[in-house]
């Protein structure tokens, strides 16, 4: 679905900070909607540190075909060179540049995703044919991480509902369950617990039915108008924009529908810091971090680090608190 009205959820492309590579693409796009079409090879790029360092050797990406995003209100998005380096994906290290550093040896291709539990249609699917079929779209969507930092992102996926129709889910599908790659082999987290942040693997992450079935919910395959890099959790990763980020589970190779809370990684290791909603709530802070503010990653070096006041629900209450009318949210948080 291409959101043709502006809403304050949508970010503008053209105030971002300049992409040259990204721009170019923008330009020469055609068949919009048609699918993938074809994937073309893209070089190697270097990724840079939070500040503009290099850091690592980044794996080869593939361009992407897609609906972009319509302008809308002017905010800044984060420069990709700092998306693709500043991460957590703890299976590669905890430190924020050990994931561009360790994870680009990771073998995505092929790779299935699995859909099962309740629902009528089981089923496997081939990633990157699905790609090229399902008709990809681009959302430019704010990113909030629990570390009080943020980020602004256009992402490149589709609507999760919608693809969940396609299995025929069943009326005592009341969570969706996702989990992670596990290859101990690949991911030196996932071999040793104090590299990998004390986290029981596979990773494993859980929304209620009617969050999933949202529009604003989408699995990602891209950003900045590239397939996913390795780091960022190629092929296949989760973005539910109004949570806080690590319910964005990276590398997907399971979806289960059931009926009971399923349960996730990070309120497995400490359910008095995670709760299994994790609702960006300006209100509720974390033990370790203050949420009332956040230090935007923009454009720039160091000193161009903004600090700015939270949203709630990261700035999209109008499309999702609803949700939660009935809830108390400092103890569903």
């Amino acid at each position: 679905m291409l959101i043709k009205s502006p809403r304050r959820h949508q970010l503008s492309e053209q105030q971002t900070t300049p992409e040259s590579v990204y721009i170019s693409r923008r330009r020469v796009l055609t068949g919009l909607g048609a699918g993938i079409g074809s994937l073309l090879l893209a070089g190697n790029t270097r990724a840079l540190d939070l500040f503009g360092n290099d850091a690592a050797q980044a794996a080869p990406r593939k361009s992407l075909t897609f609906n972009p995003h319509e302008p809308a209100p002017d905010l800044v998005l984060t420069p990709q060179a700092k998306v693709i380096s500043h991460n957590n994906f703890y299976e590669f290290g905890t430190g924020k540049t050990d994931p561009a550093e360790n994870a680009q040896r990771l073998r995505t291709e092929p790779w299935t995703l699995t859909v099962e539990g309740e629902v009528e249609k089981p089923g496997t699917v081939d990633v990157w044919k699905l790609m090229g079929e399902i008709g990809l779209e681009e959302r430019i969507y704010r990113m909030r991480c629990v570390e009080a930092w943020s980020m602004n992102i256009p992402w490149v996926g589709f609507e999760l509902g919608k693809f969940l129709k396609r299995f025929a889910p069943t009326s005592r599908a009341k969570y969706v369950a996702f989990e992670t790659l596990y290859d101990p082999e690949q991911m030196p987290g996932q071999r040793n617990r104090y590299v990998g942040g004390g986290v029981d693997y596979p990773y494993v992450e859980g929304l209620r039915m009617d969050e999933a079935l949202h529009p604003l919910t989408i699995l990602s395959v891209g950003l900045y108008g590239k397939t996913l890099p390795p780091q960022n959790g190629a092929p296949i990763r989760l973005v539910v924009p109004w949570k806080y980020g690590f319910k964005g589970i990276k590398s997907i190779v399971k979806i289960r529908l059931v009926e009971k809370m399923p349960p996730t990684s990070w309120n497995k290791l400490a359910p008095q810091e995670y709760g299994f909603y994790a609702n960006v709530n300006p209100e509720v802070d974390h033990p370790r971090w203050s949420q009332a503010s956040e230090r935007f990653i923009g454009p720039g070096g160091l000193f161009a680090v903004k600090r700015q006041p939270t949203l709630p629900f990261n700035g999209y209450a109008e499309e999702v608190a609803s949700l939660y009318s009935n809830m108390d949210l400092r103890k569903f948080y």
